[in-house]
């Protein structure tokens, strides 16, 4: 989709005044997947809300894949990304939220100003490869890494579309035979056999910075075959690229995929040079200093940006009424939609990534669970409060001027050596801390019947780490693996944001990773999964939860909660009696045993996952499914919110519906939701 330079352009006649909490003011660019209109949250930042058109959201391909970048993508954060911010597939119009950010883009700038020379040039290198480090390491290819792509901000570059670009440029959507990407942006691989990966993002970032430096494609222009042919056989053009950057560059434009740079390589070695033109600016007789997010800023010397003010059209009072209505809603949402915590160890349960802070719904109308037999007898009459409704601060050292955690912008991998040189508790506050990480991941794999993986739990003060370990289980299948590490970082990430919430300025840990351990004599247990407590530990986007992968195969291993399988049961029931009750009126023809639906929870999110085989195809056209997950919500919430009212530890607030592929086995969320009242 194409953006303009931050000049709001009128909205035109069928274009939506709000998308999801967001008040739209105008147009800030369009192109052959969507539009991208100006938006503005409830406090007024402004927003870049991408929107699907409707020809493509009926594509059932194109919103799958749709689903899928999002969730990826909302993993992906760093100093030179354009985060995401919110984001719904399943509307009828998928859209995506973005901040933000003023400036031109790499092209624009380039046929203004020239090309990047100097200092501003290896900054531009450092940042962009550094981006897609954070990308890769996320587990997300790019896939249209371009100057399109790339905007020159006044604090730096940042790139945009990570992830989501293949699903919402037009140039994206693969399918067989078509290629896909722009011409002088694909990698040789691509152009032989389709393939894309992170080393295909790399020969495009050595085009990139070539083309920085130059104002000059590598690879020259042209017709499309002509320049496949010089990707795949030529040698680049690089004449008038300094030559220190040069090697780096030549890394990343190797004809082989495993000869080629990785990100992580490429932003160190673009950094020390960096490092080195700056040290020759400010202290001639001084070392190199390690690049660092401050020495990119100073490097960088761009025209400052053109930022108009945008033109906010007034609001009728009726409607300035109805906006604080939807703003107060979602704030609801956020503070409503929630993932409870564990009874004994007051760690809240949810997605160990990025999101919001939310807490369980308590139903109106009704008292606490057992709030009766737990107010005391002798006078007072306030019942003590339901853990279940304690949130997981979002932000923990927020308004803290001087916290003991420093490690809250370090976004490094853990290293071996920090595993090794991690201690079991020592302080009376580490051993609650160890004993509450314990205890929650022991609830959770407990309703799995996985409770014989026992964690270890160890403190490495220096990295200001927590580490849970766990290991070795010989023969274990991989989906069981993945339920421990996302048990442990849930556990982690929750009992840490308590401790720096109530101690900031004493309690030292942050940071948590979770490693498993291949034998007894492990001497090096490869980490497996790590956070950072001061990220927030929910998935939700905007306060809506969505569903993923990880979470459905966790859902279908067996429970062994009496509870829950009392509930499932019950559920799946009501769903079949739901759904057949209303069959008539919606002309569709009555649910039998054959349809195959199934329910299982995910004692991490707190979710009740539900899905069909379809082995019928029944369910395969958007008005089923949307009749589908409206028997569904209904006859599960009931199911969820009585067993929350009358049973202290459940947890499971959510839900979500799925249709599974009867051919590929493949699933395809169609809703997912917090239950309420």
């Amino acid at each position: 989709m194409a953006l303009s330079s931050g000049r709001v352009q009128p909205a035109r006649p069928g274009d939506p005044t709000r998308v999801g909490p967001y008040r739209i003011v105008g147009r800030l660019g369009s192109g052959g997947m969507g539009t991208v209109h100006a938006g503005l949250d409830a406090a007024g930042a402004r927003v870049a809300v991408k929107v699907v058109n409707a020809s493509y959201a009926e594509d059932a391909e194109f919103r799958a894949r749709f689903r899928r970048e999002v969730q990826l993508s909302a993993r992906v954060q760093g100093p030179w990304l354009i985060p995401l911010l919110a984001a719904d597939p399943d509307a009828e119009a998928p859209w995506l939220a973005t901040a933000y950010v003023p400036g031109p883009t790499l092209d624009q700038h380039l046929a203004a100003h020239g090309p990047l020379t100097g200092s501003t040039l290896y900054a531009f290198a450092v940042g962009t490869a550094q981006a897609l480090a954070a990308v890769h390491a996320a587990g997300v290819v790019h896939r249209d890494v371009k100057p399109q792509n790339v905007i020159l901000n006044p604090a730096g570059p940042r790139v945009l579309d990570f992830g989501i670009a293949h699903a919402t440029d037009g140039t994206s959507v693969t399918r067989t035979g078509v290629m896909t990407g722009t011409p002088g942006w694909i990698s040789p691989e691509h152009y032989r056999t389709g393939t894309v990966g992170p080393a295909g993002d790399m020969f495009a970032w050595g085009t990139l910075v070539a083309y920085a430096a130059t104002s000059r494609l590598p690879f020259g222009t042209g017709a499309p075959d002509a320049v496949a042919y010089r990707v795949m056989s030529a040698a680049p053009d690089l004449g008038g690229l300094p030559g220190e950057l040069r090697g780096t560059v030549e890394e990343a434009l190797a004809k082989s995929p495993e000869e080629r740079i990785t990100a992580d390589a490429a932003a160190q070695q673009c950094a020390r040079l960096l490092s080195a033109q700056a040290t020759q600016i400010l202290a001639a007789d001084t070392g190199p200093a390690p690049t660092t997010v401050g020495t990119v800023v100073a490097a960088w010397q761009v025209p400052a940006a053109e930022d108009p003010a945008w033109r906010v059209p007034p609001a009728p009072a009726r409607r300035r009424a109805l906006t604080v209505l939807v703003a107060a809603a979602v704030i609801g949402a956020v503070v409503g939609g929630a993932a409870a915590l564990d009874t004994d160890s007051r760690a809240g349960t949810g997605a160990a990534s990025k999101g919001a802070d939310t807490a369980p719904p308590r139903p109106s109308g009704k008292p606490a669970p057992h709030s009766a037999s737990a107010v005391p007898r002798g006078g007072g009459s306030t019942p003590p409060e339901d853990p279940r409704s304690i949130r997981i601060p979002t932000d923990p050292l927020a308004g803290i001027p001087r916290p003991a955690y420093t490690r809250a912008d370090d976004d490094s991998q853990p290293a071996p050596e920090e595993w090794r040189a991690s201690t079991r508790a020592g302080t009376p506050q580490e051993q609650d801390t160890e004993q509450a990480i314990s205890r929650h991941m022991a609830s959770m794999l407990a309703t799995k019947n996985l409770d014989f993986m026992e964690p270890t739990v160890t403190f490495n003060l220096r990295a200001q780490t927590v580490i849970v370990t766990g290991g070795p289980v010989p023969q274990l299948p991989d989906n069981y693996q993945d339920v421990f590490r996302r048990a442990g970082e849930m556990a982690a990430c929750a009992a840490l944001a308590h401790r720096l919430r109530e101690t900031p300025t004493t309690w030292p840990y942050g940071r948590f990773s979770i490693h498993w351990k291949l034998s007894d004599g492990d001497v090096e247990a490869p980490a497996i999964g790590f956070g950072r407590s001061t990220d927030g530990c929910f998935s939700e986007i905007a306060g809506q939860w969505h569903a993923d992968e990880l979470g459905m195969a966790t859902a279908q291993i067996p429970s062994s909660d009496r509870a829950e399988i009392r509930v499932a049961d019950a559920a799946v029931k009501a769903v079949t009696a739901t759904w057949n009750a209303g069959a008539a009126e919606i002309n569709e023809v009555p649910m039998s045993a054959r349809d195959g639906i199934s329910l299982g929870f995910d004692p991490v999110e707190n979710a009740a996952y539900v899905w069909t085989g379809d082995p019928d195809n029944r369910f395969g056209n958007r008005a089923a499914q949307s009749n589908l997950a409206g028997a569904v919500e209904k006859a599960v919430c009931d199911r969820l919110m009585a067993e929350f009212a009358d049973n202290r530890s459940w947890r499971y607030t959510r839900w979500t519906l799925a249709v599974l592929d009867p051919t590929a086995g493949e699933g395809q969320f169609i809703r997912s939701g917090t239950c309420t009242p």
